[in-house]
């Protein structure tokens, strides 16, 4: 066997070895996050506040960043909100704000509240709520974002709101 056909199979061994340690490693990594519960893309949490961050449906040069918020302010009342923020000055620029519930054994969300705002020529538009909402739910937001035609949407976890 030549240098060169034994550079190429110490090469391609090492290349194995690295591929299989990441696969190992990766796999490891997504069962330890299957062990929470998850409903349409968010997560059943005990947590006080979650952040979603958008998800690209589009690829256009007018939209830069939208998220979700839902937070806990206490026993039936949540605070929640969205943001969408252009890439530049938009004719229009907008945010919709669903919000939406579902108990621990439901295999869909239900909406019971939705709020939109539209700005024109500006490069960004907020919305905020605070609402008073029946208690032993999981409470979720999903945000739709669109800035002169891009469009993108962002989930939060779902947030398990006590009874007052």
């Amino acid at each position: 066997m030549g240098n060169a056909m034994r550079k190429r199979v110490v090469s391609g061994i090492c290349a194995l070895v690295l591929m299989f340690g990441f696969m190992m490693s990766t796999g490891l990594d997504t069962k330890a996050s299957d062990d929470r519960p998850v409903l349409d893309g968010s997560y059943l949490t005990d947590e006080t506040e979650s952040t979603g961050t958008d998800i690209k449906i589009t690829r256009g040069e007018h939209l830069q960043y939208g998220y979700s918020k839902i937070r806990k302010v206490g026993p039936g009342v949540i605070y929640v909100g969205g943001t969408t923020i252009g890439e530049h000055t938009c004719k229009s620029i907008q945010v919709s704000v669903i919000v939406q519930r579902a108990k621990w054994e439901d295999e869909e969300w239900e909406t019971v509240a939705t709020f939109h705002k539209e700005n024109t020529n500006a490069d960004l538009v907020s919305i905020t709520e605070k609402l008073e909402v029946e208690g032993d739910w999981y409470y979720r937001i999903k945000c739709i974002h669109s800035a002169d035609g891009d469009v993108t949407y962002s989930l939060t976890n779902g947030l398990y709101v006590e009874e007052p």
